[in-house]
């Protein structure tokens, strides 16, 4: 279908509050989005013309057309619905049921919620809204308890809210202008059009008397719109030359400090630089004992660092033999005689004893060998016979080593059985 103005309307009255039918004429519209602007007047028109559920399948279908727009980054319909979208809304606020007008809140929360449209435009729906319930109320509380969009008043920052309702007088009047400009220059294309047949002049000029009203009426329309947008403008230049003045103090804030940041890391690497020399500089004392301390240099370690002195130490040495020796050892033989003794066969000492003393009483030599051996230090037995020593070295364990006795028996023959007796238990004793 092509577009023309009754194929606008024809589709805005068959739409209805499903999903499909909004949807379908949606996408009609955006498929037309060279004539965004007229769509959006005669929308507006059908609007104000309607009842409160149809007005609300009209807010529904401007939602529709609005966010796909967005979606798909085309701002035609965008920028054809942002002068009219806030008088629409509360157009369609006004005179709606409590349900209405909550679901119109909740389209217009869902523009603020996705930032359909821009700031100063959602401002002005939102403020329309809140003015018609706060006049309605006659100062009492709103039947939400308060308005939903209040938040968005309080985040303004206070350099920009004298632009609020700059900005809200400048959409305000954008809508109104945009219609009476809107119609004045229909009827002027009508009245003007060399094609159409010419009416009688009465007619002629009752239309014409009709148009000069419209023409007068966009006029006044465009007039107050360029006052408000030049009281607009103005509060922005004092925004603007006000952030400019501040933005050439912090600049020449921002120098300075640079300035003193350079200088304090120069003089931070002098005083490092300093102190690295000094160091360098600085000789090193020598230790305890070097010859820099004879002389008289410092030496590095001071009181506090000297370790202290460990307690006298005795030099180790053995002890003497005399202190080992059991009382009553004989001394031990000389190098010389060692090696005498050495040399000489081992053999069992003489039984017989110088001339004229008595002979000694059987098994006797045995008992006194025996006695010797007990005496000794372990691992060594010494034998005298009255003139000679002679060192042998002997096993405790081995018994036949004893004086050359191969058999114990042997030296116990001609003995009286009570003195050999004695002497095995004796010898028993030892081993």
């Amino acid at each position: 279908m092509a577009f023309t103005d009754d194929a606008v309307l024809a589709k805005l009255s068959a739409l209805n509050e499903t999903q499909e039918s909004i949807v379908t004429v949606a996408q009609w519209v955006l498929f037309h989005k060279r004539h965004a602007e007229r769509t959006a007047q005669l929308w507006f028109q059908r609007l104000k013309d309607s009842g409160a559920n149809k007005k609300l399948n009209l807010m529904y279908l401007a939602n529709e057309v609005v966010q796909q727009s967005k979606a798909r980054r085309k701002d035609d319909f965008l920028i054809a619905f942002s002068p009219v979208i806030a008088e629409a809304s509360a157009t369609a606020y006004r005179g709606a049921t409590n349900e209405v007008q909550q679901k119109l809140r909740r389209v217009v929360e869902v523009w603020r919620q996705r930032q359909i449209f821009e700031q100063p435009i959602q401002v002005a729906i939102e403020a329309r809204i809140d003015d018609y319930d706060k006049s309605r109320s006659s100062g009492k509380k709103s039947l939400l308890g308060s308005s939903i969009f209040s938040s968005v008043g309080s985040s303004t920052p206070a350099e920009i809210q004298p632009l609020v309702p700059l900005q809200l007088a400048v959409s305000k009047i954008a809508t109104t202008k945009a219609t009476s400009a809107a119609n004045a220059n229909q009827e002027y294309e009508k009245l003007t059009d060399p094609t159409a047949a010419a009416p009688t002049p009465p007619v002629h000029a009752a239309r014409l008397s009709g148009l000069l009203k419209s023409l007068a009426s966009a006029e006044g329309a465009v007039a107050e719109s360029i006052k408000a947008r030049r009281a607009l403008i103005e509060g922005l230049e004092k925004i603007l030359d006000h952030n400019r003045s501040s933005l050439k103090q912090e600049e020449t804030q921002h120098a300075a400090l640079t300035e003193h940041k350079t200088a304090i890391e120069t003089k931070k690497r002098e005083v490092e630089d300093g102190i690295m020399r000094g160091l360098a500089e600085e000789p090193t004392p020598p230790l305890h004992g070097s010859p820099g301390a004879e002389d008289g240099m410092p030496s590095t370690h001071d009181a506090t660092s000297a370790e202290p002195e460990g307690p006298p130490v005795e030099d180790l040495s053995s002890p003497s033999v005399e202190a080992l020796t059991p009382t009553g050892t004989p001394p031990p033989p000389s190098a010389t005689e060692a090696g005498v003794a050495e040399e000489q066969p081992a053999s069992p000492p003489p039984l017989a004893t110088a001339a004229g003393a008595p002979a000694p009483a059987p098994g006797s030599d045995l008992l006194s060998s025996l006695s010797v051996m007990q005496s000794l230090p372990s691992g060594s037995s010494t034998i005298a016979n009255g003139t000679a020593t002679v060192a042998k070295k002997r096993k405790l364990n081995d018994v036949g080593g004893l004086g050359g006795v191969q058999d114990e028996s042997d030296a116990m023959e001609g003995l009286d059985d009570d003195v050999a007796e004695m002497l095995r238990r004796e010898s028993g004793s030892y081993r």
